[in-house]
Formats: C-alpha cells, structure tokens, sequence
C-alpha cells in the first residue's frame, strides 16, 4: 500500500533546531571539499586525469570537488553498457523500479540537511532556496514512483466478444539526461529517475558547473539498490560528449534543461537520423523564459510588489521562471514602481553560508559578465531604481537591479538574462497589458496579480504560458500540484511534475488476442 503523494514540507529555519541542525551539516561536508569523483559506468569507478573543477560560487577559491571528465571514448563505453543493461531493465517489475525511488526519497529525506547543504556549497543557494531544491528532489522521487505504479498496467480500451485488447506503455531505450546548474538537485533527479522508473537506462551528464551533487545522487540510487549499468554517470562537455551523445544512433530519446541557444540545437542535431539509427528519436526540452508579472489598476498593490521583487530575485533571478518584467498599469505604475524599488534596496547580496542575505552569487564568472553586461544595456534602455552593480573578487555577487520606464520592445524586456534584473513597463489598459506580456518568444510562466475576475478570466484564455498564476508570484511550482512546462521557445511543455511526464519516455503498445 503506497500513501498518496503529498509534497515534503519546507524547513522552518527560524525555529532554533533547524537552524542548529543546518549549521552543523554545513560544518559536515567541509570535510568533503576537494575531494575527487569518478565517473560511474555500469558501477565501475573510472577516474581520469582530466577533471571538472567544481567551486563555491560564493568563495571561487573553494573547490567542492575535482570530477573526472568523461571522453568520447568513455561516452561510447557509457552508451554500450547502457545498451546492453536496457535488455534486462526493461523487463524488471514497474513495482520494483518503483520501490528504488521510494527508497532513494527516505534516505534523502534523512539526510536532508546534509543535501541542502551541498546545495549551497555547489549552487551557491540560500539556505530556503537550497532547501526547497533538495524538497523537490524528494517531491520528485516519490511522485514519479507513483506515477509508474500507476502507469504498470496500462490504459483500459475496449474489446469485442471475440477478441481481448490491451494497451501498454513500454519503454523507449537508451536516454541522454543533460540537466542544469540551477536546480542543481531537483532538475537533476526528476529528469533522471523519470526516464529510470519508466523502464529506460540512463546517461547522465550534469551541468559541468555542479557535478558533485550529481555523484551524491548516484551514491543514494545505488544504496537505493539501482542495478549497475541503469544510470551511468558521465561529466564532461558539451562540445565532446554530449554532442557525440545526441547524435549516437543508439541514443532513442535526449532529455534537456539549460539555455535556448543549446536546446535548440540539440533539437536539430536529434531530427537527423543517423546511419543505422531504426527510429526518431524523441526530445524532452525545457530552455527558459522570459516571464511577466501583470499588475492591474484593481489589484492589491503591497502584494504585487512583493510577488514582483520576490519572483525577479529570489536564488539571484536565476530560475527560467524568473520574473524579469512586470507590465502595470498606467492608473498604478508610479505606486508599485515605487514600492518595486523600496523592497529591493532592502535586499542584499552575499556569501549564502551564514543565511544572513537575502541573495547569494551568480554561479560563475561567465554568468556574471553576461549579467552585468545586460546592465549596462538596461542603464541606455531604462531608468535605474535599484542596483546595478556588483563585485567579483571573492564571489560572483550582483546586487537585485530594478530598470523602470522601459518600451517593451527593449533588449532588457526580449532577451533572457538569467540573473537579478527586472524591468517595469506601463500599460494603459489591461488588453495592452496581456499583449505586451505576450511579445517575447517565450511561454514558460507568468501572473496576474488583480481583483477583477473578468481580468482572469481573460488572462486564463489570452496569457499564452505553460504555468499561470493568479495573486501570487510566478516562480516556485511544486510537484504534482502545478506541472511545470512552457509553450514556444521555452520547450516541449512536457510538464515536469505531472501526470504525463512519464509517457514522454515510453511508447504505447497495442495487443490484440483473438478467441
């Protein structure tokens, strides 16, 4: 008997306990730092002399750990073993794969302050962020167990006197999992176990800023009593590895979170058939956002300017449901504008260990001069409120940057910048307002904050995004209770955390027996 699904409650850190428990397992892993990971293929440890060098982003002179860099060759050895294990994999008991995730979501769930903490070594998280990443990595676990268990048997179709039909959903194949920095935990672990439990074996390259907690995942699917060979860690880069991966005539579906410019062309590279290749393969891509919060002329003000501030700044806007606009009416543009800036002054930067700020770093030094560079293009195309302005000589910290009085067509209010910049722009009325919000190439989240239900209504059929929210901010969907997914440029809107994730990664069989 499984209990139904329900969320894991976020940690309390201003109970003393919590905090206590949080600074020791901080203290704890020190003793981790700079250690060496191998790769992991079919449960062989193999190390290389080439390495991944992954750092505090808060403290760039801290090394979290040297993980050993995967080749082609390596790759290829990777793909054979997975190959190979798929045989058996595929026919094990959907219960039994199951049971792996439910067991691996304990043993997190125990050692979970343990896991945040990593989180804010390797990502650079504060510790309420870093919690609700390593929360929904638990979230994930147990929800796609369940999802499986209720998937094993299929769907019910219909038969004829003569004749008894079924249809099932069997696994794909071989997947390539290339997970994200940002939710370095969560992302990483639902991308993973969702193409594990459905049958499928598992390559698994994470981002080459935050590998380490991608090896800690292994650890627990391992413990959890993972057969060898099921996932297979490999680390390395894009340009060697995961292109080679992607274009593998073995490889039957690749499953990727991270930037446009790299989804979009893993899309190209899969729609090619290779020589030798028996099928299409599939592609389940989440590549960001540009989202915007719309404030009405009959909304509640405060709370429209504390989603605003919360959504753009919360783990340093770098979430692809980042707010990063705000369109507000022309009646209450001044007011909230005002209020936008206020909260954000109150905000500060910093080194996330102590959980004394509000924001911690950038991840790396690349997303710092990008960032800073959109500043100073938002410094010719708006009006600077807050910010704009950060300091990178210990860690890479950017101070939460407010832009008002922007056109809606600027570079600031179009393009993804993955960092703490918002812009604000005015609307005369609330059908301009929904059209500006609907001017990017993006369709990942978005709200409306208003008291008017005719707005809603409207915004709920003319709003094209994949997560809408109504009074609250745009960020922070959880699993099983807001299936998160955007439209356009943003994805495949595969809904991760819902009901049909799973069947991306298995197929429909029909079988038909006749009497």
């Amino acid at each position: 008997m499984v209990v139904p699904y329900k969320h894991e409650p976020f940690t309390d850190f201003t109970i003393e306990e919590n905090k206590q428990l949080m600074l020791d397992a901080l203290k704890q892993i020190e003793s981790d730092l700079g250690k060496d990971y191998p790769l992991i293929i079919g449960g062989e440890r193999i190390t290389t002399e080439d390495k991944i060098v992954s750092v505090n982003p808060a403290n760039k002179e801290e090394v979290v750990g040297y993980v050993s860099k995967a080749t082609k060759e390596l790759a290829e050895k990777a793909m054979q073993v997975a190959d190979e294990t798929f045989e058996t994999w595929r026919k094990t008991d959907p219960k039994f794969r199951a049971d792996i995730l439910f067991r691996s979501a304990a043993i997190v769930r125990r050692r979970k302050f343990e896991f945040t903490a990593h989180l804010v070594k390797e990502g650079g998280k504060p510790w309420k962020e870093a919690d609700a990443d390593t929360a929904e990595a638990i979230d994930f676990l147990e929800y796609y167990g369940r999802q499986m268990l209720e998937l094993k048997d299929g769907v019910k179709i219909e038969s004829r006197p003569i004749e008894f039909n079924q249809y099932n959903y069997i696994p794909l194949g071989v997947g390539v999992v290339i997970s994200p920095w940002n939710f370095l935990f969560a992302i990483m672990a639902g991308t993973t176990t969702a193409a594990m439990v459905s049958g499928n074996t598992v390559l698994l390259k994470p981002a080459s800023t935050t590998p380490v907690i991608a090896y800690k995942l292994m650890e627990v699917l391992e413990e959890a009593g993972m057969p060898a060979g099921v996932v297979n860690y490999i680390p390395g880069p894009g340009s060697e590895v995961g292109d080679y991966l992607v274009d593998h005539p073995r490889t039957r579906f690749v499953s990727f979170t991270g930037s446009r410019d790299v989804g979009t062309r893993i899309f190209e590279r899969a729609a090619k058939v290779q020589e030798g290749q028996k099928w299409l393969k599939r592609t389940i891509i989440e590549m960001g956002g540009k989202d915007t919060i719309v404030v009405d002329n009959e909304a509640d003000l405060e709370l429209a300017a504390q989603s605003i501030v919360q959504s753009a700044f919360g783990f340093s806007g770098q979430k692809c449901s980042a707010c990063s606009r705000a369109v507000i009416h022309e009646d209450v543009y001044d007011q909230v504008k005002d209020r936008v800036a206020e909260l954000t002054k109150e905000l500060s930067a910093g080194d996330p260990y102590d959980n004394s700020h509000f924001m911690g770093p950038v991840i790396d030094q690349g997303a710092y001069d990008k960032i800073s560079s959109y500043i100073e293009i938002g410094k010719k195309e708006g009006k600077l409120l807050a910010g704009g302005d950060g300091d990178d000589s210990k860690g890479w910290f950017i101070n939460p940057t407010v832009f008002a009085d922007v056109d809606p067509n600027a570079r600031i209010m179009q393009e993804e910048i993955f960092g703490p910049v918002v812009a604000l722009t005015k609307a005369k009325d609330f059908d301009e307002a929904i059209e500006i919000a609907n001017n990017t190439d993006y369709g990942l989240t978005g709200a409306v904050i208003t008291n008017n239900r005719t707005h809603q209504e409207q915004a709920r059929q003319d709003f094209h995004v994949g997560n809408l929210y109504f009074n609250r901010g745009c960020t922070a969907a959880i699993v099983g209770y807001q299936p998160f997914g955007g439209f356009n440029m943003s994805g495949t809107d595969s809904k991760a955390g819902g009901p049909d994730y799973l069947i991306h990664h298995m197929q429909g069989k029909t079988t038909s027996e006749m009497f």
